[in-house]
């Protein structure tokens, strides 16, 4: 079966344990092992910093007229969990994820933060099995195909909103959480944006600092329509 992801990634593995690494979830290892040093945990610490060396590396030079700040904010929206999480799908990673019972039956082969951990963790299985140049070819194929040059998902809104309240004296930013939703492992917030005590915008996300930045792009984008 791993034969499968060896074809869907486009590599073939001289020591198929690393792959194997790659894909044990640390549920797996403390469960069967009980030892989280069996995990990918520390591919993925790897696999992170070479991902983005060679993001970081391709926009350099591709994009030799953009700012410092808009490359790490394109190198941002291109590691981000999200994407790597849409890497894992393309590749169906989640099907051949080792996972303990409970993450297993708490839906994590589906669970965006353990794909993008998998994703990192089989960059770093293949540089450590064929050098460079094999994590070199994993990265161009799968991340540098799709490059975003217009909008970005890690844009910092909540930043763009204080920088454009503060035009104006004595405004005043709050930020509630006015609920939750789902289980414990799959937690959805909703949150709004106050300006001087009035509603000027909702965001939702899987986090309450994510729902707080989806709450100021919301208002941001209410404001850029009123003016």
């Amino acid at each position: 079966m791993i034969k499968e992801l060896e074809t869907a990634i486009g590599y073939e593995f001289k020591d198929i344990r690393l792959l194997e690494n790659a894909l044990a979830h640390s549920s797996y290892a403390n469960e069967h092992f009980h030892n989280s040093l069996m995990s990918n945990e520390r591919l993925e610490f790897l696999g992170d910093s070479i991902l983005g060396m060679i993001v970081a590396d391709h926009l350099y030079r591709n994009f030799p007229d953009r700012p410092e700040g808009e490359l790490t904010r394109m190198r941002a929206d291109m590691v981000c969990e999200q994407s790597l999480a849409v890497i894992a799908h393309q590749i169906n990673l989640g099907d051949f994820l080792m996972l303990g019972h409970g993450e297993e039956q708490g839906g994590g082969r589906k669970r965006s933060s353990i794909l993008a951990d998998a994703v990192e963790s089989v960059i770093a299985a293949c540089y450590l099995d064929g050098g460079y140049d094999a994590a070199l070819r994993f990265v161009r194929r799968f991340v540098l195909s799709d490059i975003p040059v217009v909008r970005y998902h890690n844009v910092d809104y909540k930043t763009a909103l204080q920088e454009r309240v503060q035009q104006r004296k004595n405004q005043v930013l709050s930020y509630h959480l006015v609920g939750e939703e789902g289980p414990d492992h799959e937690k959805h917030f909703n949150v709004e944006v106050q300006l001087n005590g009035v509603q000027i915008g909702l965001g939702s996300g899987t986090s309450k600092k994510r729902a707080e930045q989806d709450a100021a792009r919301t208002a941001l984008e209410h404001m850029n329509e009123i003016s």
